[in-house]
């Protein structure tokens, strides 16, 4: 009968630079590692999430600031934050059987069961999937829509880059977009979260008179309503941060729930 203790032992007593001794040190640290480094993990995933989830909050509220008596208006109707539903993107209806509250959007986009994969010629983006519900933020007095902010996410030159986007109850005029999450080259792409650049969003149109979206980062000064200045040294980034907007205000994003609310459905 094999005595694990007698064998363990054996095993010490082998010369330090013995070839089974080496691989077998390194396999026991190997595994000791990736079970510390797994379990910290899963330890650390709420927590991770609910600091995330704290951040997320403050910099919508931080847009909401930036934003013109838009505190005034919340004082008037009522309300000291926005209203969080889960809408339903393939059909643009709301998702009522989804709490808000527990509904992980990033988490879905890995989950096969609550994800989709996005076709090529539309994943402007490049986020090759994408969770089939995601939750939106309204500001509402007496039931009229006064601002909208929607998550949206896309790659940029070497991250994703993760966003909230706030339009304006025309659901084509842009009232702010801030940056929640980003990984760019420091001092090129990084400078996305600058104020002043964000700051050139506001009042921006995302979509022509037919529709169309035209948003888009140019790689000078900025030209019309639907252009934005590029970020010097930081074309691909400035690019992503387009490339998401278009595909999050089109058909494959939250395009069927602002036609929607257009609609006033």
């Amino acid at each position: 009968m094999l005595n694990p203790s007698r064998i363990w032992l054996r095993f010490l007593a082998r010369p330090n630079d013995d070839r089974i001794k080496i691989f077998g040190v390194a396999t026991i640290v190997a595994l000791v590692c990736s079970i510390v480094v797994s379990t910290s993990s899963i330890i650390l995933r709420p927590i991770q999430q609910a600091q995330f989830e704290v951040e997320r909050q403050n910099r919508i509220a931080a847009m909401l600031d930036t934003l013109p008596g838009m505190r005034e208006i919340m004082e008037e109707a009522g309300v000291d934050g926005l209203e969080t539903r889960i809408v339903n993107l393939q059909t643009g209806d709301f998702a009522v059987q989804i709490d808000p509250e527990k509904y992980d959007q990033k988490s879905a986009a890995n989950d096969p069961e609550l994800s989709m994969a996005i076709p090529a010629d539309a994943d402007v983006a490049g986020l090759r999937r994408r969770a089939l519900y995601a939750p939106v933020h309204l500001l509402q007095r007496d039931n009229e829509l006064l601002l909208i902010v929607l998550p949206i996410s896309g790659v940029g030159y070497q991250s994703t880059i993760r966003a909230m986007l706030a339009l304006e109850a025309d659901l084509r005029t842009i009232a702010a977009l801030t940056i929640i999450e980003q990984a760019e080259t420091a001092g090129l792409g990084a400078n996305v979260e600058d104020p002043d650049w964000l700051a050139l969003w506001a009042g921006k149109q995302v979509s022509d008179e037919t529709g169309k979206i035209s948003i888009s980062v140019t790689r000078g000064s900025a030209a019309g309503p639907y252009e934005v200045d590029g970020i010097s040294g930081a074309t691909r980034t400035g690019n992503g941060v387009a490339n998401m907007l278009r595909y999050w205000l089109g058909d494959h994003g939250f395009g069927p729930f602002l036609e929607r609310m257009s609609e006033g459905s």
